[in-house]
């Protein structure tokens, strides 16, 4: 890994992980979203033939196929999806909202109703690749807000079924509605309805390039999580961490793709070394290091820093999807942390256990945003309207000066609102 100083780092101009747009990514995506539009499950069916190889007679997962699942996984599966449930459910059980009312007296009654959203769509990756723990962490925080209606979208496999490990974990997590398509497809069938998917109010969940850009497309007509970009880690670490754990955290977050960051901060440039010697050594026996490789050539650097506090300022600056402090102490060092999507604390918090166990949410931001964006959380299912009631006396007593901040903003109509209210002969 290419060794460098913060000086260094910070007059380059490669610090955030900002992607280009794609023209031709953004024609393509919208031509799908224009054809799902239009031909709904028609289109679905024709594009799931072109990009995923199947031809579906149903674009829905039956009940059979969720039987077959639970047969097909190892029992050591079962216990670990339904122990990550139970830790996933328990940290965001924290997070719930109540609705909250205040009597001002003299007639004056304020609040905030907190309203779960009616319907949500999740994305979830399929193909090769198979996330059950990305069902866990999307629906999870939904179900405690109080979603009701949770539907799944993912790509079919080439026998026209969906993952087995992906079906018990949405059955774990409370979720029956899965529908086999993928892509900007999926996205388009979610935002606007077809015959057989219902349009949701919002929709979370990873995916790759066409999907995130389908997401930003269609954001506006209906909300959506983030848009995500290539996984990040950054390790803060002293004299005191250990070289190859750091090395094995960096790699974790290299083999996802080639577009991924790894970068270790540390106050030791011997530390550096070693953290590189153990890269190296390390990538040679991974199974992805072809894709590991290219993304440390790419994105991947040791950075030398003057000391701790310098360390946690480049942190800060890089803002990164998942921090580990391997510092001496980290706890006391929290509050020097002002950007990071997830925060890891010591030798024996490593990143994977984020990902999969512990309970915190694993969709975080990325590219820098962390600067102003947070994980996904219960938070994110809900909505909130105001709740405001004056009796008669408390609005006459107030009517006189908001007629006066309607007049001063011309809105004429408004004072007339107050003033119909003062003039009533009832009043």
């Amino acid at each position: 890994m290419k060794i460098i100083t913060a000086e260094e780092f910070r007059s380059s101009n490669d610090r955030s992980s900002v992607q280009s747009e794609d023209v031709t990514l953004d024609q393509t995506v919208l031509e799908i979203i224009k054809e799902v539009r239009k031909n709904g499950d028609e289109a679905l069916s024709y594009y799931t033939e072109k990009f995923d190889g199947v031809k579906l007679d149903n674009l829905i997962v039956s009940e059979q196929e969720f039987d077959e699942a639970r047969q097909l996984v190892r029992p050591e599966f079962l216990s670990s999806i339904s122990q990550a449930t139970r830790n996933i459910t328990t940290f965001h059980q924290a997070q719930i909202e109540q609705s909250w009312f205040m009597d001002q007296g003299a007639g004056i009654v304020l609040g905030q109703k907190v309203s779960p959203l009616e319907t949500v769509g999740v994305y979830i990756p399929g193909g090769k690749a198979a996330y059950p723990s990305s069902v866990l962490m999307n629906v999870l925080p939904a179900t405690l807000a109080g979603v009701e209606n949770i539907q799944i979208v993912t790509p079919p496999l080439e026998d026209g079924k969906v993952n087995p490990h992906v079906l018990v974990a949405a059955e774990e997590a409370g979720v029956d509605r899965i529908y086999k398509i993928g892509g900007a497809q999926a996205i388009a069938a979610l935002a606007y309805g077809t015959e057989t998917v219902e349009k949701v109010a919002k929709i979370v969940g990873p995916g790759n390039a066409f999907v995130a850009r389908a997401k930003k497309w269609v954001f506006g007509d209906v909300a959506i999580d983030m848009i995500a970009g290539p996984s990040e880690i950054c390790v803060v670490a002293d004299e005191t961490a250990n070289p190859t754990y750091i090395a094995a955290d960096l790699l974790s977050q290299a083999e996802h793709d080639e577009s991924a960051s790894a970068i270790c901060v540390t106050t030791s440039a011997d530390l550096a070394k070693k953290v590189s010697a153990e890269v190296e050594s390390q990538t040679a026996a991974l199974e992805r290091k072809a894709i590991i490789q290219q993304s440390l050539d790419q994105n991947g650097k040791i950075i030398i820093a003057d000391d701790v506090l310098d360390a946690l300022g480049v942190a800060n600056e890089i803002a990164p999807e998942h921090l580990e402090l391997m510092i001496e102490n980290p706890s006391e060092k929290l509050p020097y942390i002002k950007n990071a999507g997830a925060i890891f604390l010591g030798n024996y918090s490593p990143e994977p256990l984020g990902d999969y166990f512990a309970g915190p949410n694993h969709t975080l931001p990325t590219s820098s945003t962390a600067r102003f964006a947070s994980p996904l959380g219960v938070y994110d299912f809900v909505k909130k309207s105001s709740v405001i009631s004056y009796s008669q006396e408390a609005l006459l007593a107030s009517s006189e000066q908001i007629k006066t901040l309607a007049n001063t903003e011309g809105l004429t109509a408004h004072a007339n609102a107050i003033e119909i209210r003062k003039d009533d002969p009832d009043a």
